[in-house]
C-alpha cells in the first residue's frame, strides 16, 4: 500500500538518530508537520534540533513518553496521524549496571504510547486503520548473537536477547506486535544494525574514539577488540524508515543493515587514520585547537589503544540480512563506510562545541536550569 502521513509526533525527536530523522524528514517533506516529543534525559539534546524550531512546520515538546495524557493531548490537539517512536534507554553498559530505567522506558514507555494510540486513533474514531500508522524502531540487538559463520539476522530469526538493553527492546516489540493481533492498530517496525553519523552522543563507540583522540585519551577497546558489527549510516536509516512508513506492508518487520560488517579495533583503526591524515595536512591550525592530541606530539592517534576487560554478556556478531527491505522496497544504503565515516569524523571536528558541552556537564546543567 501507499500511505501519505500528514501529522508526525516523532519520539525521542532530540536523541541521536531522532534528531537526525527529524532533519531528514523536514528537508524531504515539506508538506508535513512533526511535533517531538523528549525528555531531554542525558542522551536528548535540544541542541541537536537547532535550525528546526523557527519553522512553522515543527514544534518541540519536552515530556516523557510514560505520560499518557500528555501523549494523548497531543495526538489529538495537533491531529497526528503518524507516531514514528525513537525513544528508548539504548547503551547497553548502562542497561548492565542500572537495568531498571531502560523496562520503565523501552516496554512501559512503549506501552503507554500503544495505549494512546489505541484510545485516540481506533476508540475516539479519530483515525481509522487506513489511515494512520505506529511505526517502532528496534534493534537487531534483539535476535541475541551469532558465530562467525553463522547467516545473518533475517525477519523470522527467533528473538535471543542477551542484555537487559536488548530484552527491554524485544519486550517492546512483542508489545507492539500485540497491538496490532490484538487490536487492529496499524505497525510496522524495524531493527537495525549499529548507527553512526552527526548528533551521537559520544558514550558510543566513534563519538568516543575521535573526542578520545583529540584529547589524547585512550582509546578503551574491550576484550580482544573483535566483536563484529554492521554499521548502517544514519541517514540510510532514515531514508529506510521513510520507505517503510510510505510503501511498507502494515504489521510487517523489516530489517535495515548496511552491509557492512567490521570487527570493532578496525573500526578504531580507521579513525586513528583518519585523524592522522587530517593532522598531517592541516598542520599548526590542529595542533592549535587540539594540543593534547598525539600527533602533536609526533605520534599515531593508535599510540593511545588501551585493552580493557571485556563487558559482561558481549554478543560477539551482529549481521543483517537485508534482503527483505531490499526486494519489497528498493532500499540499499547510499553511503559506503569510506565516505559515511569520513562524513562523520569531520562533523565532529566542525561541531566541537556540541560534544564538549555534553562531555563536561555543561549541557545537562543548561537542561536542569532551563527545564
Amino acid at each position: 500500500m501507499t500511505y501519505t502521513p500528514q501529522n508526525i509526533l516523532i519520539t525521542g525527536g532530540a536523541g541521536f538518530i531522532g534528531a537526525n530523522f527529524c532533519h531528514y524528514w523536514h528537508d524531504a517533506h515539506i508538506d508535513h508537520r512533526l511535533i517531538v516529543l523528549d525528555a531531554l534525559t542525558y542522551a536528548g539534546n535540544h541542541a541537536n534540533l537547532q535550525g528546526l524550531e523557527s519553522s512553522p512546520r515543527f514544534r518541540f515538546v519536552h515530556g516523557n513518553i510514560l505520560d499518557q495524557e500528555l501523549v494523548e493531548g497531543l495526538l489529538r490537539e495537533e491531529k497526528i496521524d503518524t507516531i514514528v517512536h525513537f525513544a528508548a534507554e539504548s547503551h547497553v553498559d548502562r542497561s548492565i549496571h542500572s537495568p531498571d530505567g531502560f523496562l520503565e522506558t523501552n516496554i512501559l514507555g512503549t506501552h503507554t504510547l500503544l495505549k494512546a494510540a489505541r484510545g485516540v486513533w481506533l476508540d475516539e474514531q479519530q483515525h481509522n486503520a487506513d489511515n494512520c500508522l505506529f511505526h517502532h524502531v528496534s534493534t537487531d540487538e534483539v535476535y541475541g548473537t551469532l558465530a562467525p559463520d553463522d547467516p545473518p539476522f533475517h525477519e523470522t530469526t527467533p528473538y535471543a536477547p542477551n542484555s537487559p538493553y536488548a530484552a527491554s527492546k524485544a519486550s517492546s516489540d512483542h508489545f507492539v506486535r500485540a497491538y496490532a493481533e490484538t487490536y487492529g492498530l496499524p505497525i510496522t517496525i524495524s531493527n537495525c544494525s549499529n548507527n553512526y553519523g552527526p548528533y551521537q552522543f559520544p558514550e558510543k563507540l566513534i563519538p568516543l574514539i575521535i573526542a578520545n583522540i583529540l584529547d589524547g585519551k585512550p582509546l578503551p577497546v574491550y576484550g580482544d577488540g573483535k566483536q563484529i558489527r554492521d554499521w548502517l549510516y544514519v541517514d540510510d536509516h532514515n531514508r529506510a524508515i521513510d520507505l517503510i512508513i510510505h510503501q511498507g506492508r502494515r504489521d510487517e518487520a523489516y530489517n535495515i543493515g548496511g552491509n557492512n560488517e567490521w570487527q570493532n579495533i578496525d573500526i578504531v583503526l580507521k579513525v586513528c587514520d583518519l585523524l592522522d591524515g587530517i593532522f598531517s595536512k592541516a598542520g599548526e591550525q590542529m595542533s592549535k585547537r587540539f594540543p593534547n592530541a598525539p600527533q602533536v606530539h609526533g605520534e599515531k592517534a593508535a599510540t593511545l589503544i588501551t585493552y580493557v576487560k571485556d563487558r559482561l554478556g558481549h554478543d560477539r556478531r551482529y549481521a543483517i540480512d537485508a534482503t527483505k527491505i531490499n526486494g519489497e522496497l528498493n532500499f540499499s544504503p547510499a553511503e559506503t563506510f569510506e565516505s559515511g565515516i569520513t562524513k562523520t569524523v569531520q562533523w565532529y571536528l566542525d561541531q566541537e562545541p556540541w560534544w564538549r558541552a555534553i562531555m563536561d556537564g555543561s549541557y545537562q546543567e543548561w537542561i536542569d536550569t532551563n527545564y
